[in-house]
């Protein structure tokens, strides 16, 4: 089965493991059900557990994206006077095949499987690339001796060389429990095992991929496996801990938190686990909660502790973080469990102590951890769906309502108010008591406590709700067990709200009020077979439980709570018997009623003109305004919107901003006919907005509001947008053609391009073209003109476009009202620790005085500390503590220092004598909640995508869809449609190496770029063969690292780190790698290359008359046949823009038979011009800013 996107792990009294789904509402039976488990523990990606008979097994979700590892050894040779290059090196040399530094002899059949679990890819062969540039047939390179610096070019004084031998081997036990084979020395062997537990996976910075597996012997002995990440998913070895005393059990959460129980009944505490030292340093002890009682299991999430002591009691560990991690006191909760276990976002899951079913955790928040109550989880069997019975009343079963259980019953939904109607009968308490059952045969498994506290059902992750308490005299009852063993028994009572040992409440009803009166005969699933353990009308019993890979999301409801089916008829009985083909019919009905009700009163009006002009005020408010003139500040003002109809039914709006100058009162507008985009921005921390107008855009001058909060600033940015749209006539969702853009911010938006944007005698210039935004947040976005829309976030999810509009502050009639649905972002926030070193103290956070500030941003220039930096806007949550980045550019040491000779310069990851400076950066990860037309594609996530411009293709042809993974494979999406444009699998491609980028062309042209700045043509790419046959590799242009390639119709552009702009020469059909590149431009940022071959880019700067942008949108004109790089540059809205694709614009206008009839001569970028349009001699036009000029508090950015 490909991966889920969560999953809670279970193992029953008989050893068998289970899965629930987060969306659904059924256990289902691992695939592999030939092993009986005793325990298990989860992630996301796999599973690890302890079979009975001792030993360790993992079970690894298949994938699209193979496990792959590369084994590589060199071969070297020394050229003799004799025979030349020979394989007789001297006695100093290193071996003749060794590793790449030369220390270690490994020759090709020395090279193993490490298990039965791997398979070899294929067999060896030589690697013909050196640094992104490939090497002489037969991969040598060559240097004057061992070791040195290699090149690809023989000199004359080239005296030895070498050449890399790989080969991948494929992990190829998935979706089975694959056993751990141990090559450790027979006299080492651990003991048997008898309790496992997986977690690390968010250590501090450590590289993705990296899981922390502990194990505890049946003799009390601690082990960890080593090496266990996303390459070698079984470890290699195990390593003996030492300990204080016997443990019994362990716990590891997904960061640095680790606890494990001792026999005598005390925990220790594991300190000192980081990146560097996974394992930790020492141990610290917890006493037990309890004198009498020691502590029997415990479990720990991100930052809290539960745990569980012999007399069943449940505790909760208060002052956990990564600065204490043994916490400070102990809080008793109520409820008895046998196990409790923390999974993602310290959700909780425990199995009950009398009816070993399994509870979860309601209430918890980040701001309330320890939750408010238990509730149980009813879901049934999968194999139970198919025994299910048709709906069944309760009479059918035999059972009837009494009066006085019809009054109480009737009182309990009356005051469960919240409670919806799909799940109305979750709230009837159905084990009201131990007496047998009327026309039914009891269960004999469990029995009722008989001080079991009752109370109403709930939404399954409101923590607000209120629910009944129990009485002072019961709150520390057990939790109930059901009379009826059901697998999904109709109802369940639940704990107080807060249920602290502290907490004291009353209950709204007693249990006393139920006692004497029948209960509810057992309905919905029915096992039959005589090979099922469990007997008709009976749950699970569960041993054990695991939620370190479910991640519950707070803003959807949980469906484990409800029961799935047989009791909807017995729900209608107690309320009027209402069909849907009822409610439909009635519906038509006055519907038909209200529009010829209509039609009569509009009749009498007809003889009436229509009003010419109608005038209103539609909004006034007060707001704070970037004033024109120096100094540059904001300043209070007063703004109204006029919204008027013209006699040709166009509504029109006009923006007025009254504001005082010289105690003159003053006013300038804006008509929103003329508006071109209304986007958000970041200015000074406000809460502000910007307009742009084509004339301001060539300024580089907006219109920046600021409002006093979030939701008027928002109402403000809805109401314009709205009207700008009402203005040109734009609503619905965007077309096929539309270029798409995302902002800085992460904001999207679209713009509907007019046929004459491409060609015609006279172009429309970019900076007409208006934008308006689409709800959600995402890095990324690709397109083509089928409709087919996938974005990327910042967290490498992926999301495809479902054909809404609206969304996020965009609501009402401006939204469509289906097709939007809920999405997250994550991204991190960085500064940077600065130190100089003086000959006293070494490295110190005591600058000079011309010294940056030694907690600043990345340029320096902004002081930005721990305390005072803050998330993005109030719409992002911080959802990590501050850490150490390990992957800045450049390289760092082992504590994440860079060092350079002084600030600003090129940082290296290694000290040296001339390095006087050094800086780390800190990172800090933040979380966003909103809404849009996307729906989320698990479970691969992406770095970069592609989508074939089609032009001409039939609505059923699969769409060519091609994806970098945020590891570096390259993988082809099989199944996109127009009317499935999600796909429906991935098929992998192999590489050599990790890629970065990725286009297919029009024509099914694959190019891609990887990490090491290389270009890569795949070859043989058709419809039937939708994957290719072999990667071409392309030299980059001279001593150029590549970062990006974009495909069009015919034309080939890459972009490499330095920010210039090359066209591949010599593309024909019979040579499609082509032959040369050309420089086009530099100071490029984002480039996208559409289906006509038109290229568009994001420039880096760009100087306008009254100001600077970074990032700003610009059309390359002049693109024709014969000069498809273009002659010019058109600059566009700006600045702030990171993304642009025109992949969708195949709309082709009449091409103009001189192409030089569309440009005026107008100086170039740069210039203080009015910076639109550039042109110089030949096609090189530079998109240039003086390097001098240092983008000041007033640039428009990001």
């Amino acid at each position: 089965m490909a991966m889920p996107s969560s999953l809670l792990w279970a193992v029953d009294i008989f050893g068998r493991v289970y899965t629930l789904p987060t969306v659904g509402q059924y256990w289902e039976l691992c695939k592999d059900a030939q092993l009986e488990f005793k325990r298990v523990s989860a992630v996301k990606q796999c599973c690890w557990g302890i079979a009975c008979d001792h030993q360790v097994y993992t079970y690894v979700f298949s994938g699209d994206v193979p496990i792959r590892y590369q084994e590589e050894t060199y071969e070297n040779q020394r050229w003799n006077p004799v025979g030349g290059f020979c394989e007789k090196l001297l006695p100093s040399d290193r071996w003749q095949w060794s590793d790449v530094s030369g220390l270690k002899h490994q020759q090709l059949d020395s090279f193993t499987l490490p298990s039965p679990h791997w398979e070899w890819e294929s067999d060896w062969y030589v690697d013909e690339n050196i640094g992104g540039e490939p090497t002489e047939k037969g991969g040598w390179t060559y240097a004057i001796d061992f070791p040195s610096t290699y090149t690809k070019d023989k000199k004359w004084n080239s005296c030895v060389r070498r050449r890399r031998w790989i080969r991948y081997r494929r992990y190829k036990s998935r979706d089975v429990w694959a056993k751990i084979v141990s090559h450790d020395d027979p006299d080492r062997l651990p003991d048997p095992f008898n309790d496992i537990s997986t977690g690390g996976w968010e250590i501090t910075d450590e590289p993705p991929g990296r899981l922390s597996v502990w194990a505890v012997s049946l003799q009390g002995r601690v082990w960890y496996r080593e090496n266990v990440c996303h390459h070698n998913p079984e470890g290699s070895t195990w390593s003996l801990i030492s300990t204080p005393g016997e443990v019994a059990q362990i716990s590891c959460g997904p960061y640095d938190l680790l606890w494990a129980t001792l026999w005598e009944g005390q925990a220790i505490v594991r300190e000192g686990i980081d990146r560097n030292n996974p394992q930790g340093i020492s141990w610290s002890t917890v006493e037990s909660p309890s004198s009498e009682n020691g502590i029997m299991h415990v479990s720990v999430g991100v930052d809290v502790v539960w745990c569980v002591t012999k007399d069943r009691k449940v505790w909760f560990r208060r002052g956990v973080n990564s600065h204490n991690p043994c916490g400070t006191s102990w809080i008793e909760m109520v409820g008895e469990m046998m196990m409790v276990n923390v999974g993602l976002n310290n959700q909780v899951w425990g199995i009950g102590c009398d009816d070993r079913a399994i509870y979860f955790r309601q209430g918890v928040t980040p701001s309330e951890l320890s939750g408010k109550m238990w509730k149980a989880i009813v879901c049934g069997r999968e194999s139970d769906r198919s025994q299910t019975g048709s709906s069944t009343s309760l009479l059918s079963a035999g059972c009837f309502f009494t009066d006085d259980i019809q009054n109480h019953t009737n009182a309990i939904i009356q005051g469960d108010a919240d409670t919806s109607s799909d799940t109305e009968l979750s709230s009837i308490p159905t084990n009201f008591s131990s007496t047998p059952p009327v026309g039914a045969a009891a269960s004999s498994t469990g029995s009722q406590a008989a001080g079991a506290p009752a109370s109403v059902t709930v939404d399954p992750l409101d923590s607000d709700q209120e629910a009944p308490a129990a009485s002072a005299n019961n709150e520390k009852a057990h939790l109930e067990s059901r009379k009826s063993t059901n697998p999904n028994p109709p109802a369940e009572l639940q704990w107080t709200n807060i249920d602290l040992k502290e907490a004291h409440r009353h209950a709204v009803l007693s249990i006393g009020t139920f006692a004497e009166t029948s209960s509810l005969s057992s309905l919905g699933m029915f096992s039959v077979g005589a090979e099922e353990q469990y007997g008709a009308d009976e749950h699970p019993l569960w041993a054990w439980v695991s939620g370190g890979g479910c991640l519950v999301d707070l803003h959807s409801p949980l469906k484990w709570f409800a029961v799935p089916s047989g009791l909807s008829s017995s729900a209608q009985s107690l309320s009027l018997s209402i069909t849907p083909a009822q409610t439909a019919a009635w519906r038509k009905q006055i519907f038909q009623q209200l529009s010829e009700r209509t039609k009569r009163e509009l009749e009498n009006f007809r003889h009436y003109e229509q009003a010419v002009e109608q005038s209103v005020w539609v909004k006034t408010g007060m707001l704070q305004w970037w004033r024109n003139w120096k100094p540059h500040k904001w300043m209070d003002v007063r703004v109204a919107l006029e919204q008027f109809t013209g006699s040709d039914g166009m509504r029109d709006s006009i923006l007025f901003i009254y504001y005082m100058f010289h105690e003159e009162k003053k006013y300038i507008h804006v008509f929103l006919n003329e508006v071109t985009i209304i986007a958000e921005v970041l200015k000074e921390g406000k809460h502000s907005f910007a307009l742009y107008t084509p004339e301001r855009t060539k300024q580089r001058w907006p219109i920046c509001l600021a409002a006093t909060t979030e939701q008027e600033m928002h109402d403000w940015l809805s109401l314009l947008t709205m009207s700008c749209c009402e203005s040109r006539r734009i609503q619905g969702p965007p077309s096929h053609q539309a270029i798409w853009s995302v902002s800085c911010k992460g904001d999207i938006f679209v713009s509907e391009p007019s046929p004459e944007l491409e060609a015609g005698p006279q172009p429309m210039p970019c900076d007409q073209m208006f934008w308006r935004q689409v709800g959600g947040h995402l890095r990324l976005v690709e397109c083509n003109n089928r409709g087919v829309v996938w974005g990327i976030g910042y967290d490498h999810t992926v999301w495809v476009y479902t054909g809404g509009y609206g969304g996020g502050f965009i609501q009402g009639l401006a939204s469509s009202a289906d097709n939007i649905y809920t999405q997250s972002d994550v991204k991190c926030v960085y500064i940077y620790e600065n130190q100089r070193w003086n000959p006293v103290t070494g490295y110190s956070s005591r600058g000079l005085p011309t010294d940056r500030y030694m907690w600043s941003d990345a340029s320096g220039l902004q002081e930005c500390t721990k305390a005072s930096t803050k998330p993005p806007s109030p719409q992002w949550s911080w959802v990590s503590d501050w850490y150490v980045d390990f992957s800045t550019s450049g390289g760092t040491d082992r504590e994440g220092w860079q060092y350079a000779a002084d600030f600003p310069a090129s940082y290296h990851g290694h000290k040296t004598m001339k390095d006087f400076v050094r800086r780390r950066r800190w990172a800090r990860k933040c979380k966003i909640v909103t809404n849009g037309p996307w729906l989320e594609v698990p479970p691969v996530t992406l770095w970069d995508i592609s989508i074939i411009p089609s032009s001409d293709a039939d609505d059923e042809e699969s769409v060519a869809l091609w994806a970098i993974s945020d590891k570096g494979d390259v993988l082809c999406r099989l199944g996109v449609t127009q009317q499935n444009p999600a796909g429906t699998s991935w098929l992998h491609v192999g590489t050599d190496q990790p890629f970065i980028s990725i286009s297919v062309g029009a024509f099914f042209q694959v190019w891609a770029v990887a990490r090491d700045g290389s270009a890569f043509y795949r070859g043989s790419v058709s419809p039937k063969k939708p994957a290719g046959d072999c990667w071409y590799h392309i030299p980059s242009p001279q001593k150029q690292k590549l970062k990006q390639v974009s495909v069009g119709r015919t034309s080939v552009f890459v972009l490499d780190k330095n920010g210039n702009l090359w066209y591949r020469q010599g593309i024909t059909p019979s040579y499609p790698q082509g032959s040369a590149w050309d420089h086009v431009s530099n100071n490029i940022r984002k480039m996208s290359v559409g289906p006509l071959d038109q290229v568009w880019v994001i420039a880096d700067k760009v100087q306008g008359s009254h100001g600077l942008s970074c990032g700003t949108v610009c059309h390359r004109t002049g693109v024709q046949p014969m000069e498809p790089k273009g002659l010019a540059w058109d600059y566009g809205i700006g600045g702030g823009w990171e993304h642009i694709t025109v992949r969708g614009n195949a709309s082709e206008a009449p091409r103009s038979s001189a192409p030089n009839a569309c440009e005026s001569p107008t100086e170039p970028m740069g210039s203080e011009g009015n910076g639109r349009r550039g042109k110089t001699e030949g096609s090189r036009t530079p998109l240039l800013v003086s390097e001098r000029q240092e983008v000041d508090r007033n640039a428009v950015n990001c």
